[in-house]
């Protein structure tokens, strides 16, 4: 696992109100107030592809839009047998072309759909 890409979406994740980390299935996980599911981190031997990646679940049409705009970055993670992650959507971070602003971006949305509303107000108050 390439740690300066788990670093930066630690960094990113943890950025965000009481957010956690801690390992799920073999990956780091991380989690808001240790229940929402906010994003995972995949290994390069996750998926058997070589690949780093970050999932993260998306409001509606989010997964379609991303995919749309760059589908050598975003995918749709394949579903679990009881269908978890279907409406997620995944992005590899690794290779020379990843913008980290939109890794951010997808991240920040993530916590915009699964955190509670005084958690996104909290987000959004003046620093």
């Amino acid at each position: 696992m390439d740690n300066q890409q788990l670093a930066r979406v630690r960094a990113i994740a943890l950025a965000l109100p009481e957010v956690n980390e801690r390992e799920r299935h073999g990956a780091p996980s991380f989690y808001v107030r240790d229940k929402k599911p906010l994003c995972y981190f995949h290994g390069a031997d996750f998926a058997g592809d070589g690949r780093l990646s970050v999932w993260c679940p998306a409001p509606p049409g989010d997964q379609e839009e991303r995919i749309a705009i760059d589908p050598q970055i975003f995918f749709a993670p394949t579903p679990s047998a009881s269908g978890v992650f279907s409406s997620w959507v995944a992005a590899y971070v690794d290779g020379e072309s990843v913008d980290w602003d939109d890794i951010a971006e997808l991240i920040e949305d993530a916590y915009r759909h699964v955190a509670p509303k005084k958690l996104v107000a909290e987000l959004d108050a003046p620093r």
